[in-house]
């Protein structure tokens, strides 16, 4: 696929962080961006920025993620690329107990369901959308008709302790990665995930500088956090790559993360 004008493409999660990271360098290839986002305010500010344009999109329910695709495609015409990016932290053990009083309490259920539904739903949710637009698309010189781009996380693989709702979700996505892409195999839309290390976030920016310190040093190399510009590079690759399909990339500088 090259990354010019004549490719329409959407950015979940594309209003801060890795999204954001990867709709400006999306943009800066000529390529006509749609963010979107829950961060209406953010949403626009980074859309106007980069020459795009901002759709509000709640990934948990159906309706607001077709008015969102239909938003876009008015604007930019059917895309060819999506990248979702969309997604949330969340932390509960399995069961815990309370060092004051020695309650125990099993995990939050509703907290547990709503990961899954934004991080795993709401990525298949997008990922459903976009492919079936691109369905309709003709195919370019190589045959293909467009990429999906999910993002897991290293947790999907060796998740933590309090992490078995994100990792669950996380997980989801990294093995639905080769059957999406075997079931759009014959219409020429690949599909593939990358699942990122310790990132540098704006939740990580928020952190005492000695703990971003400390999550810098655990890594082997190169031993510091990674960037939305070490995602957006691998997601540009991966749309310019046509021969990478099905695949699930580690984007950590090899670490593997302990228990805590």
């Amino acid at each position: 696929m090259k990354l010019d004008g004549s490719i329409a493409a959407v950015v979940t999660g594309g209003a801060s962080g890795l999204g954001e990271g990867t709709a400006r360098a999306l943009a800066a290839r000529g390529v006509k961006v749609a963010v979107f986002d829950l961060q209406a305010e953010r949403g626009e500010q980074v859309a106007g920025e980069i020459g795009g344009v901002f759709c509000q999109v709640d990934v948990t329910d159906d309706a607001s993620v077709a008015a969102a695709f239909e938003k876009a495609r008015a604007a930019h015409g059917q895309e060819r690329l999506t990248v979702n990016c969309a997604g949330i932290a969340t932390g509960q053990k399995t069961a815990s107990r309370k060092k004051d009083t020695g309650e125990i309490k099993a995990h939050d259920m509703a907290q547990f369901e709503r990961t899954v539904r934004v991080n795993l739903f709401g990525t298949f949710r997008v990922a459903s959308q976009s492919a079936a637009g691109m369905l309709t698309l003709d195919p370019m010189e190589d045959g293909e008709r467009g990429l999906i781009i999910n993002t897991a996380s290293v947790a999907a693989q060796d998740g933590q302790i309090g992490q078995a709702a994100y990792s669950a979700s996380k997980g989801g996505v990294y093995a639905m990665t080769l059957p999406m892409a075997r079931d759009l195999m014959n219409d020429g839309v690949r599909v593939n995930t990358i699942l990122p290390g310790i990132m540098w976030t704006p939740m990580m920016a928020g952190m005492d500088q000695k703990v971003q310190d400390a999550l810098a040093a655990m890594i082997p190399f190169p031993k510091r956090l990674g960037t939305p510009a070490d995602y957006a590079a691998l997601a540009l690759h991966l749309a310019e790559n046509v021969y990478i399909n099905g695949e699930c990339i580690r984007l950590d500088g090899a670490i593997r993360l302990a228990p805590r």
